[in-house]
């Protein structure tokens, strides 16, 4: 089975998601759990060969296998989740793409997927929030709470390579700006990112980086931005000078915030930067289509560079436009 077409089209901008429901067999309780549909390539029944990788410590790795001749890890979600997955018949097997790599991950079954709206996800907040590192949001759907799983985490677990943890004050930025630091508005639902960004951007003083949580917070930001030069004779183009912005966020989603950008006639100016485990030559057509001026994938540090360049060419032009006019 193919999840990532299921013929069911999402036009991209429009604040949808398509979330594939899986579920874990513990015996006397089944937890239920939601995947973003984009990150799956296909479902299958179970490799007929697995082999244990020698020296292996990760629990919750089972081996790996061959799969159209490239050799996969073979994750068991339930073990990663800290649970114990009861076999009353056959796992199903999720082959995954994300952050570039392909893993595949073990569970009981799945269930049909949902096309939602990230609106619908709710973000863990309060006492919640600290209850699992493996959970970015619930969903309640069908009469059932469904769990949004942080797979990135389990690959960061399987690998630290691929984590995000890895942005560091040791990536150099190059020199300071002599216009001062660029600002940057930095838009993750996740605490962890958003803190090491801005440690990894502000490191030599060349960027100052104001985060907030979701699109829904940047799009109130960029609105009291606009009022305010309203009130004072600037443009928003004087007071942000990229937007930088994660694409799965509940509420609303980076294609969406960067469609609202680039539709309103004052903040289209503002160059967009989409920085995304989803980032991937399968998916890039969805952030061109909304007008994302570039996307990198996390943790692709080459951001930092690719973001400098693409300031710099936008000052450079509206220099050029003021010297023309």
């Amino acid at each position: 089975m193919s999840a990532a077409r299921t013929g069911i089209l999402l036009e991209t901008g429009t604040n949808e998601v398509e979330i594939l429901e899986l579920f874990i067999d513990e015996g006397d309780y089944q937890g239920h759990y939601g995947v973003n549909v984009a990150k799956v390539l296909e479902i299958i029944t179970p490799p007929e060969k697995v082999v244990r990788v020698p020296n292996m410590t990760s629990p919750f790795v089972l081996g790996m296998f061959n799969h159209r001749d490239k050799l996969i890890p073979l994750v068991d979600l339930a073990a990663w989740l800290g649970k114990t997955r009861v076999e009353t018949k056959k796992p199903a097997i999720l082959i995954t793409e994300f952050n570039k790599v392909t893993t595949a991950f073990a569970v009981s079954g799945v269930v049909r997927i949902h096309r939602l709206t990230w609106k619908d996800i709710k973000p863990l907040e309060g006492s919640m929030a600290g209850l699992s590192d493996t959970i970015t949001g619930l969903v309640e759907t069908s009469g059932r709470i469904v769990f949004i799983l942080d797979l990135e985490k389990a690959i960061g677990d399987l690998n630290p390579e691929f984590a995000i943890n890895l942005l560091s004050t040791n990536e150099s930025n190059g020199s300071a700006s002599s216009e001062g630091p660029f600002k940057v508005l930095h838009v993750d639902d996740s605490s962890v990112v958003r803190s090491a960004v801005k440690r990894l951007l502000e490191a030599q003083n060349k960027f100052s980086v104001t985060s907030v949580n979701d699109g829904d917070q940047a799009w109130s930001h960029l609105e009291a931005l606009k009022k305010r030069c309203q009130e004072q004779g600037c443009t928003p183009a004087d007071l942000v000078d990229v937007v930088l912005a994660d694409i799965e966020m509940p509420g609303m989603d980076g294609y969406h915030l960067c469609k609202k950008i680039k539709e309103d006639a004052d903040l289209k100016v503002l160059p967009v930067v989409l920085f995304s485990s989803l980032i991937s030559d399968r998916l890039l057509h969805k952030g061109e289509a909304v007008g994302a001026d570039a996307q990198y994938t996390k943790p692709d540090l080459s951001l930092v560079a690719g973001m400098t360049g693409l300031i710099e060419k936008k000052k450079a032009g509206a220099a050029q436009k003021g010297l023309s006019a």
